[in-house]
């Protein structure tokens, strides 16, 4: 019985994951379909190209929900299992990354899941395992983000936050060493699903935002 109460438990957190906000988001605004603009991401990045800064904002902010959600939802019906709670939050990111409501075959037959890259679900799930998290995580990322100019690089730091973070409190004895797993485990899901991201910034080819875009058009001026 318990078994089959944990299985429900996580297969919610995958759906609840699956949600695509960022598509709701930006045809509610604007009518048109996330899929087919820039990355085509249902993030909130892709939101903002899309449909401005509000729809953005409300997408970040929902997306951050669903995974601090299902690890509230699991801390309230199977309290004291932590490993749960960190299956629970990596499976959000999942759903969020490989919606199974975004589902479409191409013209080969090939099956293909939509979905955002996962960072502020990756940061909603630090949030919902510990609440003070969105003090240190958020404002760290978004420095981050500004400075050093990619959003890519931004998005990975947050799951690479969330671990240095949880192993310093587990190192402390403040929570448990899995919290800090789960930032390892959210670094490799978003780095998967970053993979062209990478590519491009390897290559010196990905897009540029905040500080370092100023910087570069001061310095060609």
């Amino acid at each position: 019985m318990q078994l089959l109460l944990w299985a429900a438990l996580l297969a919610t957190a995958y759906l609840l994951g699956a949600v695509p906000v960022g598509l709701l988001v930006v045809k509610l605004s604007t009518g048109q379909d996330v899929r087919t603009i820039e990355s085509g991401r249902t993030g909130g990045t892709n939101v903002f190209r899309a449909a401005g800064v509000l729809p953005g904002a409300i997408t970040i902010f929902l997306d951050g929900f669903k995974g601090t959600l299902s690890v509230w939802v699991v801390a309230l019906i199977a309290p004291g299992h932590a490993w749960l709670a960190v299956f629970a939050a990596l499976l959000t990111i999942i759903g969020h990354n490989y919606s199974i409501f975004l589902v479409e075959r191409d013209h080969q037959g090939k099956i293909h899941f939509h979905g955002g890259a996962g960072g502020a679900t990756c940061a909603g799930g630090s949030v919902g395992l510990w609440f003070p998290s969105l003090f240190i995580i958020v404002p760290l990322a978004l420095i981050i983000f500004y400075f050093i100019g990619y959003a890519s690089v931004a998005t990975m730091s947050i799951a690479l936050l969330s671990m240095i973070l949880f192993a310093i409190r587990a190192w402390m004895g403040a929570s448990p060493w899995e919290y800090a797993i789960y930032g390892f485990f959210s670094f490799i899901l978003l780095a998967w699903t970053l993979r062209p991201n990478i590519r491009r910034l390897l290559q010196g080819d990905e897009r540029m935002v905040g500080w370092r875009v100023k910087e570069k058009e001061t310095s060609q001026n």
